[in-house]
């Protein structure tokens, strides 16, 4: 068999290798493949060939997807959702604990570390036997979302090394699982990075309830919560614009870049330093 076609090479019925070639396989130019690969045997008419084709493409598009879901960023995306749903879930069934223990012990309390005591309790009945069951799930929870925290703590720096050292790894990973993957956050302007996570007060500032939010998840940095109100938009631009180039880098070469968090905390110290200009103009203006 002559030519570049998809079948070359290949058996009709072997969908696996003819998936492995839809997906690495390329022609220089457009050929009429359908009558090529009668020609040569490798399917006795277009019916059968088109037949074919549709086996190998289906095979080598349920490759690529599982490939993707498998990757590094989409487990990041897990492990940090499945780590706020602990967390919520943690914390509303202390809530419910703090109730119906408090029904049932003498001792009052809430949140997890209220259930930590429960948990060391010998229940006397199957009231107190199934409110201390409720306790330990608390617990278990609250573990697990530790572990997962430890998790994302360690992977996020494997993944997207340069946006995990500047937003650090927990918000990194955040803001990966927001945008849906570190290739989607790559892609998105600055401007919607920074308000990733606000969607609800974006919407509302939309249809003219609210006004325009400054920050989304960015706010948990240090960089946009540590500074003075006044200035946290300049902030939030500002460190927006670094956590984008952060993650196209990241993407597209994954070469560990210093110089973008040096850039970034000169940027942040021209910010903070307006605040110490303005205290040095009013103490001046007082003293006159």
């Amino acid at each position: 068999m002559t030519g570049d076609g998809w079948f070359v090479g290949t058996a009709r019925d072997d969908t696996a290798t003819g998936a492995g070639h839809v997906r690495e396989g390329r022609a220089d130019a457009p050929a009429d493949w359908p009558a090529r690969a009668v020609e040569a045997g490798f399917a006795p008419d277009e019916e059968a060939y088109y037949a074919a084709l549709h086996e190998a493409c289906v095979a080598a598009t349920r490759a690529a997807a599982t490939e993707a879901e498998r990757a590094g960023d989409q487990q990041l995306v897990h492990a940090v959702r499945a780590m706020d749903d602990c967390t919520r879930t943690a914390n509303e069934l202390a809530e419910r604990l703090s109730e119906w223990a408090g029904a049932l012990f003498d001792e009052e309390g809430g949140g997890v570390g209220f259930a930590r005591e429960v948990v060391d309790r010998e229940p006397t009945g199957p009231d107190e036997e199934r409110a201390i069951s409720l306790a330990e799930r608390v617990v278990g929870l609250v573990d697990e979302a530790d572990e997962l925290e430890a998790y994302v703590e360690t992977r996020a720096p494997t993944v997207a090394p340069n946006l995990s050292a500047m937003a650090g790894p927990v918000l990194a990973a955040r803001l990966i699982a927001l945008a849906g993957g570190l290739e989607s956050l790559a892609k998105k302007p600055s401007g919607t990075v920074q308000v990733l996570g606000a969607e609800d007060a974006l919407f509302a500032h939309l249809r003219g309830h609210a006004s325009s939010p400054k920050h989304g998840v960015i706010y948990t940095h240090e960089y946009v919560r540590g500074t003075r109100p006044e200035d946290r938009g300049s902030a939030a631009r500002a460190l927006a614009g670094k956590l984008t180039i952060a993650a196209r880098v990241d993407h597209y070469s994954g070469d560990r870049k210093p110089e973008l968090d040096e850039e970034l905390d000169e940027r942040m110290a021209t910010i903070r330093a307006r605040a110490e200009d303005d205290a040095t103009a009013t103490d001046e203006g007082g003293d006159e």
